[in-house]
């Protein structure tokens, strides 16, 4: 039983390497896209470098975050076993390594001159994991006795409030 809290420990570790590495590649992303609306010179020098933290960020942050999270998540099962809380949990983690892959998409793709993506697409893109956070730690405290309509009512409001404020801010920023 004490392995319990050694695996859970390196779990907890893991999901905070990893969340921190995606919300700041996002930020990356964002500073990235909006290089373009700055003298060419000096356009090109920010895109260069933040390629090269993107990279490390990505390979050398997020990855083993990733890892260390569903490694040390999985070991945790022998003592819980799949009850439907960590069913859906999975369904959550599994839409985050999703968007994990995805930002290795963009991080590539942020390379080509193709880029279509707007720096408020990129802002929106980058609340993404803030939602399934929220979503994955009322469902780790709560387990069997979440309330799902409450639950679906939070998670609703929380992201209406983000892309609201997303929304307002690029508005305010295009004035």
């Amino acid at each position: 039983m004490m392995y319990l809290l050694y695996f859970k420990s390196f779990h907890i570790i893991g999901v905070v390497v990893w969340f921190s590495a995606l919300f700041y590649l996002g930020r990356l992303f964002v500073y990235h896209r909006e290089a373009d609306e700055l003298p060419k010179q000096e356009s090109e020098n920010l895109k260069v470098q933040y390629s090269k933290m993107e990279k490390r960020l990505y390979y050398g942050i997020a990855w083993p975050g990733l890892c260390i999270t569903v490694i040390f998540g999985i070991g945790m099962l022998k003592e819980w076993g799949i009850p439907f809380w960590i069913q859906i949990k999975f369904a959550l983690v599994i839409l985050l390594i999703g968007y994990h892959l995805g930002c290795g998409y963009l991080r590539k793709k942020l390379l080509t001159t193709n880029f279509s993506w707007s720096g408020k697409n990129l802002r929106l893109f980058n609340e993404v994991p803030t939602i399934l956070l929220v979503s994955t730690v009322f469902l780790v405290v709560f387990k069997e006795n979440i309330s799902w309509t409450v639950f679906f009512i939070l998670i609703i409001s929380i992201s209406l409030v983000i892309f609201t404020t997303v929304h307002l801010l690029s508005l305010k920023k295009n004035k």
